[in-house]
């Protein structure tokens, strides 16, 4: 990673539309740059990144779908690593539980993986 990761009260914030370019969505959802970016950043620990670029994705999914509950599950996970790192753990166990609820319901609607994440994997869903 080339850049220190935001962490709020510790690091500099980036600039107002600093990851726009990494935003963009396109389908399939789990082919497009923003969740890719993402997934990089997520793996790379830049949770606020992270978030920051799926917030795009989660908009753009159809409402009560699969793709949705999971990317906001994702969203709520990295929400919860952040704050683990700030050492608001009763907060990011809040996220987790979460997090942990809305991959599953993703994963019970699709039947299994959901935007190239399945049940146990490892990486990211590994709550």
């Amino acid at each position: 990673m080339s850049f220190t990761p935001y962490v709020p009260g510790r690091t500099p914030r980036p600039p107002d539309g600093a990851y726009d370019a990494l935003k963009e969505v396109s389908v399939p959802l789990s082919d497009c740059r923003a969740w890719r970016e993402g997934l990089r950043f997520y793996r790379e620990g830049a949770f606020w990144e992270a978030h920051e670029v799926w917030e795009a994705v989660w908009m753009a999914a159809p409402e009560k779908s699969a793709e949705k509950l999971m990317v906001q599950g994702v969203i709520q996970l990295a929400n919860a690593r952040l704050k683990r790192r700030m050492g608001r753990d009763a907060a990011a166990e809040r996220l987790e539980g979460m997090a942990r609820d809305l991959m599953r319901e993703a994963w019970a609607r699709a039947g299994g993986a959901v935007m190239g994440v399945a049940p146990g994997d490892g990486g990211i869903c590994e709550l």
